[in-house]
């Protein structure tokens, strides 16, 4: 059997797998060669720099965010589906999601998801620039709840306490985190994410009546 053609979505794959496996810091043009045994002259003609190929990763994920969305829902039910649809591609892309948040995306892989929630938010009345914080402040909820969960490099990675870790603390001098132990050794991740996420809905709805 001859061996598989090199190609951009055979070395934007790998690069996807480099980083889930070492992080974005990894990625270099040899290293990429290197693992899928061709010359590193040989990638430059599928992409012409690391910059490039970093910006293929980050759109390669954001293709294969699934959105089973319905236009004729109430925007919140809407801005609920978005958000949760950003957070299965980020659990399954932990890494990979670092550098979707850090690249200034131009193609339509990379601008059909802002342009789905900007338009859900701008339907429900918020204006042009509310709509963009709105957006960041969704995403920034989002990331940060990546990093508690699953960690995305060893800097990064939760640190979880047990309830009896927690409750060696002096009770004197920390009475409330001595007191709610059993709370603070527990998490569950999907409440907890659904918790914030009405939570910033609610403000949202808020803001939203402000204006009518």
């Amino acid at each position: 059997m001859s061996p598989e053609p090199l190609s951009r979505p055979r070395i934007v794959a790998a690069a996807i797998d480099l980083i889930e496996r070492e992080g974005a810091d990894a990625v270099s043009m040899r290293r990429i060669a290197g693992e899928l045994g061709v010359g590193v002259m040989s990638l430059y003609n599928h992409v012409p720099n690391k910059a490039a190929l970093l910006d293929a990763v980050a759109e390669t994920v954001l293709s294969e965010i699934e959105f089973a969305d319905d236009p004729d829902a109430e925007w919140t039910e809407r801005v609920r589906i978005q958000a949760r649809a950003f957070r299965q591609i980020a659990h399954h892309y932990p890494r990979c999601t670092m550098v979707v948040v850090s690249r200034q995306l131009q193609s339509a892989a990379g601008l059909l998801p802002v342009e789905r929630a900007l338009a859900t938010l701008r339907s429900a009345g918020f204006g042009g620039e509310e709509a963009v914080r709105i957006l960041r402040t969704f995403i920034a909820y989002i990331v940060g709840s990546l990093l508690r969960e699953v960690g995305v490099t060893p800097t990064f990675a939760p640190v979880h306490h047990s309830q009896a870790e927690i409750g060696k603390v002096d009770p004197v001098l920390f009475p409330e985190t001595s007191s709610l132990a059993a709370e603070l050794g527990a998490c569950d991740h999907e409440a907890e994410f659904e918790f914030g996420l009405e939570l910033l809905i609610r403000a949202i709805a808020v803001q939203r009546g402000r204006h009518g």
